[in-house]
């Protein structure tokens, strides 16, 4: 059993199967948590086929968990069930629109990292992909979504085959606020992120990638302003497909 100060993400995954029927309990479990208006705005797909996990690849930038885990989920934001609830008893819905998308991407990921916490209970291991939200529209299409339901995260799921090591963790008081935020100073900068970036692989991150501070390693490699921008504009295309955004030249 794991808690979360020994949680690690696990990449690699054993042969041992993960039943169906552990799977659907965890499922069931962990949708007792908070959801807005009771309504619980996420489904989740569960893909054990190899052949769709292969097509869902790409749309993670081929990361080979994905295809080498014996589950995949797909957490997604739907507001197509409830849509549908209404319309079959007699009430109009009106939820084709950016609040609504807020609201059920909410409800997805709050029921995503409660599901997380169970499965470390279990022994599971599993790597949260943020890769989910900057190529949806393939995850959309391989996964057949209808209109109002948006891919918002994915787990690959499996039993640990690796103890890597802990990840490092920012301190206590470089994100929590008293009363009212606190803007940060360079000297609280120097202080929160000393120890990040003095760890050996850091070091080594910047010293591999000829840069001067671990910073640029995320913002001229990892997560640059080209890359960010572009899926942006590929993010806000799909949400207009997916009826969350009015579209282009619509006049609130």
């Amino acid at each position: 059993m794991k808690n979360l100060l020994t949680r690690r993400t696990i990449r690699q995954y054993s042969d041992q199967p993960v039943s169906e029927e552990l799977m659907n309990r965890l499922l069931s479990e962990a949708s007792r948590t908070q959801t807005m208006g009771n309504l619980q705005l996420y489904s989740v797909v569960v893909t054990r086929s190899d052949e769709i996990k292969q097509q869902l690849a790409p749309a993670h930038f081929n990361q080979p968990m994905v295809t080498a885990a014996p589950v995949v989920l797909t957490i997604c934001a739907d507001f197509n069930r409830t849509s549908t609830w209404a319309r079959c008893r007699k009430a109009e819905p009106g939820y084709d629109n950016f609040l609504s998308f807020i609201n059920a991407a909410t409800d997805a990921l709050l029921y995503t990292q409660t599901l997380c916490n169970l499965m470390d209970e279990e022994g599971l291991g599993y790597c949260y992909l943020g890769t989910t939200v900057y190529m949806p529209q393939q995850i959309i299409d391989v996964l057949q979504l209808p209109r109002l339901v948006m891919p918002v995260a994915t787990l690959t799921v499996g039993w640990p085959a690796e103890e890597p090591a802990l990840s490092d963790r920012l301190p206590l008081e470089s994100f929590v606020h008293q009363d009212t935020y606190t803007d940060y100073l360079a000297c609280d900068i120097d202080a929160y992120y000393q120890a990040k970036e003095q760890l050996p692989e850091n070091l080594d991150f910047v010293r591999i990638n000829k840069k001067e501070t671990l910073a640029q390693i995320f913002t001229d490699i990892r997560y640059t302003r080209k890359d960010n921008e572009a899926m942006s504009e590929g993010l806000i295309r799909t949400l207009r497909r997916q009826g969350f955004l009015p579209p282009v030249g619509h006049v609130l």
